[in-house]
């Protein structure tokens, strides 16, 4: 596989406090400790990451905007999961595969955190592994890019 497919990496509000933002449910990885997780499985894999986190749901939309040209999109939207129309909009006004990730297993959790509004945007989801489902999500993100008719 080319190195040349870029996946953007998006983490959403308050997930810069991994580690120390209820353990019990996200666990005691931190971002950073992630991030170096995804460089690595993306370098097995044969492709490149840029990650970017915001707490500002206009931060995630522009930084989804100035990136159309990636190959895909691993997105934890957080919270905004729940609330962010202006997300899902700009997802598929971009055109670019995603695959949505949750390090807890949202439809096990309070029932306003069940539906996601990003999903909907989305070739697929994954959730309630921690930060495996990161790694997880990326995988299943490339083999869908290769696979696919519009893949590589």
């Amino acid at each position: 596989m080319s190195a040349t497919l870029n996946i953007l990496v998006i983490h959403g509000p308050n997930l810069n406090l991994l580690g120390e933002r209820e353990p019990g449910i996200y666990g005691r990885v931190t971002l950073d400790e992630i991030n170096g997780m995804l460089a690595e499985e993306a370098k097995a894999l044969g492709v490149s990451i840029e990650a970017f986190q915001s707490n500002a749901e206009g931060d995630i939309i522009d930084f989804i905007h100035s990136r159309r040209g990636a190959a895909g999109i691993l997105i934890n939207p957080a919270a905004y999961t729940h609330t962010s129309v202006a997300i899902y909009d700009a997802l598929k006004a971009v055109n670019v595969p995603a695959v949505e990730v949750h390090l807890s297993n949202i439809h096990a959790r309070e029932s306003f955190r069940r539906e996601s509004l990003i999903a909907p945007a989305c070739v697929g989801q994954i959730s309630g592994f921690g930060g495996d489902s990161y790694a997880l999500g990326l995988r299943a993100l490339v083999n869908y890019l290769v696979c696919s008719p519009r893949g590589g």
